[in-house]
């Protein structure tokens, strides 16, 4: 391997000006970063935890497709996957002398702001659609807000406030597009192939030059905790106060953030966010699509990863059921070599996976189902776009002619320490006529495959009805029967 050059400081644009910070440490948070350190207090602190969107800022990464501006959290985006991008705040905004930005006019004139304190993550969240989609579908305003909590004013006047942004201005001469070029420019400036190395010791701070630096620092260091999105990470430290250092910061390689396919095989690096991941498994897996509308908030979409969503193991984590489920196969890597598995045996016990030191998750290879398969993914949660998943169900299946099943893979999360199949209730559907009789003594099966905990996120009664009424749910929808679906209170709620 080529000599790495090292360099030691950060780099970045903080609203117009460049930014080079050469002391910062592993844990070091944007958000406490721009409140304590730059007096930027207009970004507020709410949750901790990339939930409320009081923190909403915008980041601005170069990408195959040029310059892309993202809603993200800054209360668990670390300074450390900062360098090469544009931070943009609320103080940034800024309309025709002597104006308000046309975000800002609009929320005022339709009284879209009472205490204020969520005003401005709802500006940012609003200030990025905008940006994308000047004339925005109700749809699209809220998924856009899925991240943002509103606890006094109510959504209906913020909705009226966001449709009506482009009558006051044109998205096309905002300052954030009218100087796109030379934002463009200076960040690939920025970009100069070095390895950025901060601190010694253990309390190192990492950011790879490229894949292949990654790989040889990690098995140097197999003991530093990998940061990829910090949606998980970053509530290790505002929540546990736990020690990530030395960290190694891998959300800006090019290398992890590929999406290809071939021969009917999605290939997904793991540094791909669920944003960038959307469009392709949304078109080619269309159940994906609603899944992935679920996970989080828009801001967390846009800095989680689904390497990320495997690698922690994470027992409720969305997207390894559905997955499992599809057959995917998971690349790891250690130094030079690697390794191919199924992703089902990647997760050993709580905490545990198949996972070498110095080794790490590089690609996730999913299969798109043919056209004589059925696949579908159901997740609960006690709130819609909750995070936070109670039990998720994920079903594929494949007929014979004659009507019995000839594949099936019926994988869970929630239910179980880790995700997992539901091994016997398959052997109980395999060879047999898909039919309601074959389905209901199947069910009786569960209790072989899961036994369910008890936390704050749903019971283990809850979660033993919720998997089986899953099923019914999938037959339902696959046999075109139009009698009632079985569900509990709590999902018909």
């Amino acid at each position: 391997m080529a000599k790495v050059n090292i360099r030691n400081e950060i780099r970045f644009i903080l609203n117009g000006r460049d930014v080079a910070l050469s002391s910062v440490v592993s844990d070091a948070t944007l958000l406490d970063w721009l409140r304590l350190d730059r007096s930027l207090r207009g970004t507020k602190e709410g949750c901790a935890e990339g939930d409320c969107g009081a923190c909403t800022v915008l980041v601005g990464k170069l990408s195959a497709g040029g310059l892309v501006y993202e809603s993200v959290n800054a209360c668990i985006r670390f300074l450390g996957s900062l360098d090469g991008t544009h931070v943009v705040t609320v103080e940034h905004l800024r309309g025709s002398p002597g104006q308000l930005h046309p975000v800002q006019q609009a929320m005022v004139d339709f009284h879209g702001s009472q205490c204020g304190f969520c005003t401005p993550g709802f500006v940012m969240s609003l200030y990025g659609l905008w940006m994308r989609s000047p004339d925005p579908s109700n749809a699209s305003i809220e998924k856009a807000l899925q991240g943002n909590l509103c606890r006094c004013t109510g959504y209906e006047a913020i909705m009226r406030a966001a449709q009506a942004i482009s009558s006051y201005g044109k998205a096309a001469r905002d300052p954030l597009a009218a100087e796109r070029k030379a934002i463009t420019a200076r960040l690939e400036a920025m970009h100069d192939g070095a390895r950025i190395e901060i601190g010694s010791a253990k309390a190192r701070l990492v950011v790879p030059a490229d894949v292949d630096d990654f790989a040889a620092v990690l098995d140097k260091e197999p003991g530093a905790t990998i940061v990829a999105g910090s949606t998980d990470v970053g509530l290790w430290v505002t929540k546990h106060m736990r020690d990530i250092s030395p960290a190694i910061f891998i959300g800006n390689l090019d290398g992890l953030c590929t999406i290809s396919e071939d021969k009917g095989v999605i290939s997904i690096g793991a540094g791909v966010t669920y944003t960038d991941a959307f469009a392709t498994l949304a078109k080619r897996i269309p159940a994906m699509g609603p899944l992935f509308d679920r996970i989080g908030g828009e801001q967390v979409r846009n800095m989680g990863t689904i390497g990320g969503n495997i690698a922690n193991g994470s027992p409720i984590g969305d997207t390894p059921p559905p997955l499992i489920a599809l057959g995917a196969r998971l690349t790891l890597r250690k130094g030079k070599k690697r390794r191919t598995i199924p992703l089902e045996t990647f997760f050993i016990a709580y905490g545990k996976q198949d996972r070498q030191p110095g080794e790490f998750v590089e690609a996730v290879h999913v299969p798109v189902p043919a056209k004589d398969t059925k696949f579908a993914v159901h997740k609960i949660t006690k709130r819609r776009d909750e995070d936070i998943t109670a039990a998720l169900g994920a079903f594929f299946l494949r007929l014979a002619k004659d009507g019995t099943v000839a594949e099936v893979r019926i994988a869970y999360g929630g239910m179980a320490a880790t995700p997992k199949r539901a091994s016997s209730v398959e052997k109980a559907l395999l060879g047999k006529p898909w039919t309601e009789q074959t389905v209901e003594a199947a069910l009786a099966e569960y209790a072989r495959d899961f036994t369910p905990l008890t936390d704050m996120r749903a019971s283990a009664e809850y979660r033993a009805l919720a998997a089986r009424n899953l099923l019914l749910r999938f037959f339902a929808e696959t046999s075109g029967t139009r009698e009632p679906i079985q569900v509990s209170r709590h999902e018909a709620a």
